[in-house]
């Protein structure tokens, strides 16, 4: 069963605002930035600050991910902004272990110039494969909404990104908005998600953003928008926590309205549950067995897909 969270604020602190937010929206995993998502120059390290949040989070069995910042682009023409980016990749991995997490996630980025895309791909593994070696978290890299000459958005082309990597400790963030601003069909999520892990493996997608976009599809718009307000169909929500591909998936919204969303995907989870109940499990008097009582504990469910990444594929 997959968990449900929402990205939250700490710009008062990771403990004080981050855990207070996480508590106020019943979140069952967070996401968080480790510091200014708009500019190269992070924050100062806060040893105690950080030893309170991992002890605090861990005691309350909350998985954490971080987004590293958006300025971050692996497919620049520019070596001063490639270099930065792969300096702030780094030291965004550090920050999340430092704080216990065990996930981050960055946007794949965009070429900006035609024609450039196989002289990219071809060099991205040598590239990122000795951050990776030194990182002691899982990198998840997340599809944009496919303007500026995108490295990876569609379906199509996140998988031709994922098999230049090579590289199974790297794994992707699928984020609803972006997919369906790339000009991605929803309406059966499953198809989309078969496709991915039928090319690149079972355990590739390693979290969910679940965003409804305030744009129609193949705008190249990222705009996100409270569940069931914006253009995508909320029937895809539901039919997204069907997906057996997705069931130990977390999921967690970045919208406006968390508190309401959260509480909207926490009702299609016990509704999907309770369908899954009444189809596998019947008993003798008609009523369906709560499936709740053989769920995993919530890290359980979570680390497949958010734990210690394994080495390398070779050949």
């Amino acid at each position: 069963m997959s968990l449900i969270g929402t990205h939250v604020a700490v710009a008062g602190g990771l403990v004080k605002s981050g855990l207070a937010e996480a508590s106020e929206v019943g979140a069952e995993i967070i996401q968080l930035f480790g510091g200014n998502p708009r500019s190269w120059v992070q924050r100062a390290p806060d040893p105690a600050g950080d030893d309170a949040f991992r002890a605090a989070c861990a005691d309350r069995g909350l998985p954490v991910v971080v987004h590293a910042p958006h300025l971050i682009n692996l497919g620049s023409p520019s070596d001063v902004v490639l270099n930065r980016s792969l300096t702030g990749l780094e030291t965004t991995l550090q920050r999340a272990a430092a704080i216990g997490a065990t996930a981050v996630v960055v946007h794949a980025g965009a070429l900006v110039v035609k024609g450039r895309r196989p002289t990219v791909l071809a060099g991205l593994h040598d590239v990122l494969a000795p951050i990776v070696d030194r990182a002691e978290v899982r990198l998840l890299i997340e599809p944009t909404a496919g303007a500026g000459e995108a490295m990876a958005s569609t379906v199509e082309s996140t998988i031709e990104l994922m098999v230049a990597l090579n590289d199974e400790r790297i794994g992707l963030c699928l984020d609803t908005c972006h997919l369906h601003a790339a000009g991605e069909d929803l309406a059966e999520p499953g198809k989309l998600v078969n496709r991915i892990t039928d090319a690149v493996g079972p355990q590739s997608i390693g979290l969910i953003h679940v965003n409804d976009s305030r744009d129609p599809i193949g705008s190249h718009r990222d705009r996100h928008e409270s569940l069931g307000s914006g253009t995508l169909d909320p029937s895809a929500f539901e039919a997204l926590l069907k997906v057996p591909a997705l069931q130990d998936v977390p999921m967690l919204v970045e919208t406006p309205t968390h508190n309401s969303d959260v509480a909207i995907l926490k009702s299609l989870r016990s509704k999907s549950a309770d369908h899954e109940a009444t189809t596998k499990h019947p008993v003798a008097d008609g009523r369906p067995r709560r499936s709740g009582q053989s769920v995993p504990r919530r890290l359980q469910a979570c680390t497949p897909r958010l734990g210690k990444p394994r080495p390398r594929r070779t050949g």
